[in-house]
C-alpha cells in the first residue's frame, strides 16, 4: 500500500508530508482548494507525463517521493536489477525547465520504467473511465479481463497470426501479368550480367593488390636488383663476408670460451642473410609481367566497380544478390504453382480461426453471463434496484468474419429504469448512474487484479442523497481488500473514512498555499459539516454529521461481523 507521500513545490503546495493508511482514505476540500493537485502528484510518482507548469512558481523544482509497503514487485525489480529494503521509494523530480529524474530505492530509471512500476502498484480512477466505459472498443477487453481469457485469446492469435502470414505470401506471389513479365525480364538481365562476370567473394582486394604492384615494378625491381648485388653479388657481397666473420668468431671462440655468444650471433645472422636472399629473389622473379597482364586486371577491376554501383552492394555482397535474384525468378515462374498450394493452406487456416474463434466465442459468453450477474448485484447495492445490464454479442460483418481478437464485437448495454429497452451505455446512464456503473465494474474487475492501491478521482459526480451512500458503502466494501483512496465532496461518502484528510488552501504575503490535514473527529465532524452547510457550520450541522459518522459506524461493524 501507499504509506507516505511527499510533496514539494507541486503547483500551490509548497511542502506537505501525508501518511496514508490502509483501508478507505478520503480527501476532502473546497473546489480549487488543491485536492487534484494531490493526485496529479501521485500520477507524476507513477511515472505520468509532467510539465514545467507543475513547478511551483519561483522554484527551481519539485519533487515527489512515495513510499510503498507490503507490495509484491520482486519480479520487476529483479528484471531492472535494482535491489529495495523492506519500504519500495519511488522519487521523481521536475525542473523548473520541464526536465525530470526518476529513482527508485535511489536507482536512476526511465519514465516508462516508473510508469510500468506504478502500473503494478496503483490503479487510478478517474473521470476519464466514464468514457473509456462508454468506449465499446475497450468493452471485449474488459471481458476478456473479468473471464480470466487472456491464454485462450492467445491461442486463437496464434491461429491467426499464421492465417494473416499465409495471405501476405499470397499478396506477395499475386502480380499482374504485366508487372510479373517486367519484373521477369528485369531479373533474367541482372542474372546473366552476374553470371557472365563470374564473381568470386574476395577477389577484388587481390586483383587491386596485384595491380599497384605491377603499378610500381620499375622502382621496385631497381631497388631488388640492387639489394641482391650488395647480398650476394661477385666475390666481395654481404653474405661472403659475414661467412668468413663466422668462421673467424668460431676459431676465436674456441681459444676464449666468453666469445661462443657473439660466434653464434654471427652465424644466425649469415643464415638470416641467405633466407633474405632467396626472399628477394623469388619476389624479383614474380614481377615480370606483360603489359597485357596489367590491361587485364585494369579491365577486370572496373567491370567490378561497375556492378557495385549498378547494383548497389560490394564485390563481397554481389554473389548473395545473384543467389537473391535466382529465387525471385523462381518464385515468379512458379508462382501459379505456389499460389495454388497456398491457396489450399488458406482454406484450411480459415477453418481453423474460425473454430478457434468459435471455442473463444463460448467462453465469452460463459464469462459474460457471469460479469452480468455480478454487475447487476454491485447496481442495486448502489441503489439501482431496476437496473438491467447485459453483454451484447454479434458477428463481425463482412469476409473472413474474424480479425486479430476473434469473430465478436462485444457491446455492453444497460436499462436503468424498469420498462426501458436496453441500450447502449453512452445513450442510457446520467452522469451519476455513469459513475455508479464505473464503480461497480471496478469492484468486480478488481478482484482479479493485483494492484494493492486503488484511487477514486471525485467519483460521486452526478450522485447525491441515498445513492451518494451506498457508494461510500461499496467503497467501505472494496477497501476491505484493498487501500483505497478517494476525492470526494460529499459527506455520506466521506463519513465513510478510516482515514480522513482535509486540503484547505489559503494566502500568506501575496502567495497560495494548500495544506493537507488528517483531521481526528472533531476535525471529521467539523468538515463533515462544512460539506452539509458550506460556512453556516451549526450545532444542528454537527449533530448531523456526528450521527452520519455513528451510522457509517456501524455499517462498517455490520459488515465486518458478516
Amino acid at each position: 500500500m501507499l504509506s507516505e507521500l511527499h510533496i514539494e513545490n507541486i503547483a500551490v503546495i509548497e511542502r506537505s508530508d501525508i501518511r496514508f493508511e490502509s483501508g478507505l482514505n478520503v480527501l476532502t476540500g473546497e473546489t480549487g482548494a488543491g485536492k487534484s493537485i494531490v493526485i496529479d502528484a501521485i500520477g507524476a510518482v507513477l511515472g505520468d507525463r509532467v510539465s514545467r507548469e507543475l513547478v511551483r512558481r519561483g522554484a527551481q523544482k519539485a519533487q515527489v517521493t512515495a513510499v510503498f509497503e507490503d507490495v509484491d514487485v520482486n519480479a520487476w525489480l529483479r528484471e531492472n536489477e535494482i535491489d529495495c529494503d523492506d519500504e519500495l521509494i519511488l522519487q521523481r523530480r521536475i525542473g523548473s525547465d520541464g526536465k525530470s529524474s526518476c529513482r527508485v530505492c535511489g536507482t536512476p530509471v526511465t519514465a516508462v520504467q516508473l510508469r510500468e512500476l506504478g502500473s503494478l502498484l496503483v490503479d487510478v480512477h478517474g473521470q476519464n473511465d466514464g468514457r473509456q466505459l462508454m468506449d465499446e472498443r475497450r468493452h471485449r477487453e474488459y471481458l476478456d479481463l473479468f473471464g480470466g481469457l487472456e491464454a485462450s485469446l492467445a491461442k486463437y492469435q496464434k491461429e491467426y497470426l499464421r492465417y494473416r502470414q499465409i495471405c501476405r505470401e499470397i499478396e506477395k506471389l499475386s502480380l499482374d501479368e504485366v508487372e510479373k513479365e517486367r519484373l521477369s525480364e528485369s531479373l533474367q538481365y541482372q542474372i546473366q550480367e552476374l553470371e557472365r562476370a563470374g564473381l568470386k567473394a574476395g577477389e577484388k582486394d587481390g586483383l587491386v593488390a596485384r595491380r599497384d604492384l605491377l603499378r610500381n615494378s620499375e622502382k621496385l625491381t631497381e631497388a631488388l636488383d640492387q639489394a641482391l648485388e650488395l647480398l650476394y653479388g661477385g666475390e666481395e657481397n654481404a653474405v661472403a663476408f659475414a661467412q668468413n666473420a663466422s668462421y673467424y668468431t668460431s676459431r676465436a671462440a674456441g681459444l676464449a670460451q666468453e666469445l661462443e655468444g657473439a660466434a653464434k650471433s654471427i652465424d644466425d645472422a649469415v643464415f638470416s642473410l641467405s633466407d633474405a636472399v632467396e626472399t628477394l629473389r623469388d619476389f624479383r622473379e614474380r614481377l615480370d609481367f606483360s603489359p597485357e597482364e596489367y590491361d587485364q586486371l585494369e579491365s577486370r577491376i572496373s567491370l567490378l566497380n561497375k556492378l557495385e554501383r549498378k547494383y548497389g552492394r560490394s564485390e563481397a555482397e554481389l554473389p548473395a544478390y545473384l543467389d537473391e535474384c535466382r529465387e525471385k525468378l523462381d518464385s515468379i515462374q512458379y508462382a501459379e504453382e505456389r499460389i495454388t498450394k497456398l491457396q489450399r493452406e488458406l482454406t484450411t487456416q480459415t477453418e481453423r480461426c474460425r473454430g478457434a474463434a468459435a471455442a473463444l466465442s463460448e467462453k465469452r459468453r460463459e464469462a459474460a453471463r457471469m460479469l452480468e450477474k455480478r454487475i447487476v448485484s454491485e447496481l442495486r447495492e448502489l441503489n439501482m434496484p431496476s437496473v438491467r445490464f447485459a453483454v451484447a454479442f454479434s458477428p463481425l460483418g463482412g469476409e473472413p468474419g474474424f480479425d486479430a481478437n476473434g469473430a465478436d464485437q462485444i457491446a455492453f448495454v444497460m436499462s436503468a429504469n424498469a420498462g426501458e429497452a436496453l441500450g447502449r451505455i453512452s445513450k442510457i446512464a446520467s452522469g451519476g448512474e455513469l459513475s455508479r456503473i464505473m464503480l461497480a465494474m471496478k469492484n468486480v474487475f478488481a478482484e482479479k487484479d493485483p494492484v494493492g492501491t486503488m484511487i477514486f478521482d471525485e467519483i460521486d459526480t452526478g450522485v447525491s442523497g441515498i445513492a451518494a451512500q451506498r457508494v461510500g458503502e461499496k467503497l467501505y466494501a472494496v477497501s476491505r481488500g484493498k487501500q483505497v483512496l478517494c476525492v470526494t465532496h460529499l459527506p455520506q461518502i466521506a463519513a465513510m473514512a478510516d482515514s480522513h484528510y482535509r486540503i484547505a488552501k489559503e494566502e500568506r504575503d501575496g502567495r497560495t498555499y494548500t495544506e493537507v490535514m488528517r483531521l481526528d473527529r472533531d476535525g471529521r465532524a467539523g468538515e463533515l459539516a462544512r460539506l452539509h452547510g458550506g460556512d453556516n457550520v451549526t450545532a444542528t450541522t454537527l449533530a448531523s454529521a456526528e450521527e452520519q459518522m455513528a451510522s457509517a459506524e456501524r455499517f462498517k461493524g455490520s459488515l465486518d461481523k458478516g
